[in-house]
């Protein structure tokens, strides 16, 4: 098995430099935000979607050294939009918590206005955001990756599955000790406390973009444990 590069690599490529064309150019970009700004749920629903399903698609050239149709790719993509609809308000949400926290003399603020306030409030809106939210989603998109493999992708399949099948098949002990006691404060938390440094509308640039690596980093780590238990799916 080969892992060598690939045509299909130059058109994932392709793909990934289209969407960051579409967010960049001047004209295409304050479109993008304006939609943003006047539809948040359906534009966090195809942004997130798009592009953590294109992290999926990476997970799986990463993992087995091509790409391949993940089971069920459709039910995954409404799950990456509807996760993407949640981001809409958690962003927000955890944002303006912190600064009213913040304010309220909770946690250290510094000097009204400087760098240091900026990087507080960014590392404290991070950090709250990703231990209190994250573990929640990630968990919730684990269970239904695997609601979706135990039904080979057919709807009618997966309505059968029973959620005891479900939690006995997921490997908990891979999801704490990689997802989310390595990937969120070697990973998220610093990524994230960038991405509130940032402008409001690069946040939503950024928040994009990191929905490949999010896709990625998941579906690597579910495929690595279902490459050694010997049942991946193509």
């Amino acid at each position: 098995m080969t892992k060598s590069f690939k045509k299909s690599d130059l058109i994932w490529g392709i793909g990934l430099l289209l969407v960051i064309f579409i967010l960049t150019s001047p004209y295409t970009h304050k479109m993008f935000l304006a939609a943003t700004k006047t539809h948040p749920y359906i534009t966090g629903f195809f942004k997130v979607g798009i592009l953590a399903t294109m992290g999926e698609l990476l997970a799986i050239r990463i993992v087995k050294g091509n790409y391949a149709k993940p089971v069920g790719m459709v039910y995954r993509f409404v799950i990456w939009g509807f996760i993407g609809m949640a981001f809409a308000v958690v962003f927000a949400l955890f944002a303006g918590g912190v600064g009213v926290v913040m304010k309220d003399g909770l946690l250290p603020v510094g000097k009204e206005g400087t760098l240091a306030n900026k990087i507080l409030s960014a590392f404290f809106t991070s950090t709250f955001m990703n231990l209190a939210f994250a573990p929640t989603f990630m968990a919730f998109h684990r269970i239904t990756d695997t609601y979706i493999d135990l039904g080979q992708g057919q709807l009618s399949n997966i309505l059968k599955v029973k959620l005891y099948d479900v939690v006995k098949t997921i490997d908990w002990y891979g999801y704490i000790g990689f997802v989310v006691c390595k990937t969120i404060p070697i990973f998220w938390i610093p990524a994230h406390t960038i991405t509130f440094l940032l402008p409001s509308e690069y946040r939503v640039l950024t928040a994009a973009l990191l929905s490949i690596v999010l896709g990625a980093i998941l579906a690597t780590s579910k495929a690595k444990t279902s490459m050694k238990q010997g049942n991946v799916s193509a």
